[in-house]
């Protein structure tokens, strides 16, 4: 990684971090407000901008740059593929940040960051000029990182690790299988998004097959030697789906795969394999724009645990799946925890307001079956290093089924609100 006089200290103390958040302003607008601009609509973007503009009460220009009219959620996307929501159940639109709370929604893409000038490019020719940036553009795959496999082949494998069409596509394919077919899936390498996201899919498509195709396989090959909460979800694989799921892991070969998908086949160790349906989830890395931006450091983009900026320029803080920051997983929940940080150290440095210390907490949620649902989470703190963990819980195996309903029914709860903290 090439550093530059642009370089923010990350292993400077809080006070230090405080301090630097007072930066003159380069780009007031012409009502002499500061100017933030926000790349990326998710969990970590549209709070960040619903955050800033509200607690900013009016004294900051906010733009949100997101090229979706409609964004859908990954989290919960699983739960719509095995029938348990509709698509428009995770749909969800920015009107509300633009008529409640004044943010400029600009639906474009983000080319260009010119972080000298303090300037954002947007595919369709535009300037965005900007005090601050917070990038929350969420996850890009790795090329190569799958023998066979790239984003042109998404629609024959489709990876559905952006909700939307692919989920829809995914979905499909499922419910198309013949008698007796065969699911595959290929597991990515940690750091990914949503560690539990591929083995809860794995439960909602064996829940759809179990239904619909009873007699169908499910073949999952996995470079990991575990994966979170693994010993939940293979006790529920054994009690609800018994013999159906077969998890392939390193040591049997489930980290030396290919696929083919114009045969459509999986070949695992060398042993090939024809299926049906291959959900092909390759390595991530952080959504190019950081990459083009110049502030990443391998795959991801390092940050300052106490602000969320970047440890490359202390003028655009990261959030989210994007970021590399230390204990947190990369999940729905951990950006919004990490935006309303952010946001409060952007209204620090840009209005004087009162900067607090930082604190972080995440839960992920999972379906195994109807009403079975499981959790982990943590509580985290930020230190000169790192986001650190304080503490954490997790679901126990042979739980009751009145507890794994109220775990499931809680997660719901919690859907309905971090949307709305993030939308309106």
């Amino acid at each position: 990684m090439k550093l530059n006089r642009r370089l923010f200290m990350g292993g400077a103390a809080a006070g230090a971090a405080v301090a630097t958040l007072s930066a003159p302003m380069a780009h007031a607008s012409t009502d002499g407000k500061p100017r933030v601009v926000v790349i990326g609509g998710g969990a970590g973007g549209a709070t960040a901008a619903r955050y800033i503009a509200k607690d900013s009460n009016g004294e900051i220009d906010v733009t949100l740059v997101e090229p979706t009219r409609s964004y859908y959620t990954c989290f919960f996307s699983n739960l719509y593929m095995a029938g348990f929501r509709e698509l428009g159940s995770i749909a969800h639109s920015y009107g509300k940040l633009a008529s409640e709370f004044g943010v400029n929604v600009v639906h474009d893409w983000a080319v260009g960051i010119d972080r000298e000038a303090r300037t954002v490019t947007l595919a369709g020719g535009a300037t965005l000029p900007y005090d601050r940036l917070i990038l929350s553009p969420g996850i890009d795959f790795v090329d190569g990182a799958v023998e066979g496999w790239d984003v042109t082949q998404q629609n024959k494998m489709p990876h559905a690790y952006k909700a939307g069409s692919q989920s829809e596509l995914l979905k499909a394919q499922i419910e198309a299988m013949p008698e007796g077919g065969t699911f595959a899936m290929v597991a990515p390498p940690n750091p990914f998004r949503c560690p539990p996201g591929p083995y809860e899919r794995i439960s909602m498509v064996a829940h759809i097959l179990k239904e619909k195709n009873p007699t169908a396989k499910i073949i999952i090959a996995d470079p990991k030697e575990k994966f979170s909460k693994m010993a939940l979800f293979q006790e529920g694989w054994g009690r609800h789906y018994d013999g159906m799921i077969d998890w392939i892991g390193p040591d049997f070969g489930g980290g030396n795969v290919s696929v083919n998908p114009d045969t459509m086949t999986l070949t695992i160790d060398g042993e090939e394999t024809k299926v049906d349906v291959c959900n092909v989830i390759p390595a991530m890395k952080a959504g190019r724009i950081c990459e083009i931006a110049g502030i990443t450091d391998g795959n991801w983009a390092p940050v300052n645990p106490h602000t969320m900026q970047s440890r490359v320029d202390e003028n655009i803080h990261v959030l989210g799946d994007a970021s590399h920051q230390g204990d947190m997983p990369k999940s729905g929940f951990a950006a919004n925890s990490q935006a309303k940080v952010a946001a409060m150290a952007v209204r620090s440095a840009l209005t004087g307001s009162k900067l607090f210390p930082a604190k972080f907490t995440n839960t992920c949620w999972s379906l195994i079956d109807a009403d079975d649902g499981v959790k982990v989470g943590a509580s985290y703190e930020a230190t000169d290093e790192k986001i650190a963990k304080v503490d954490g819980f997790i679901s126990q195996t042979g739980e009751d089924a009145t507890l794994r309903k109220a775990t499931y029914e809680e997660s719901i709860g919690w859907y309905a609100g971090i949307t709305s903290d993030m939308f309106g």
